[in-house]
């Protein structure tokens, strides 16, 4: 019997995230998909058991993230594993392209801010 064509839920972000200056589409160590800005997660799929099945991780500001919390908790949350990182969780199944695309935007801007911080310190070596 044939196995059933199930849509990788990693792909619409692919696409969208891919739209959005040098953001690359990569894989971690242990397979799970990523998006990177110069080699700086910016997101992925949460592999960690805590996290529900679906969900995007995204980089995100820790105060900025309450509000998102707060205005949609059916789409966004947090588990007490990723609650000290500058991440949120995001449940793909909630999220249009529009939606996705913003998150993305943000996730990608607070990326690009940390990679400009790390070139500054290379350059003072």
């Amino acid at each position: 019997m044939a196995k059933a064509n199930v849509p990788n839920p990693f792909d619409v972000v692919r696409e969208v995230g891919l739209t959005l200056p040098g953001v690359v589409a990569t894989t971690k160590y242990d397979g799970s998909p990523r998006l990177t800005v110069g080699g700086i997660f910016m997101a992925g799929l949460a592999t960690h058991p805590s996290a529900e099945p679906g969900t995007l991780v995204v980089r995100y500001d820790i105060e900025e993230r309450a509000w998102l919390l707060e205005d949609a908790p059916e789409t966004y949350y947090l588990t007490d594993y990723y609650r000290s990182y500058p991440l949120v969780l995001a449940r793909l199944s909630r999220l249009d392209k529009q939606a996705l695309h913003d998150l993305l935007s943000v996730s990608w801007r607070l990326t690009q801010e940390k990679t400009r911080g790390q070139r500054r310190v290379i350059d003072k070596s």
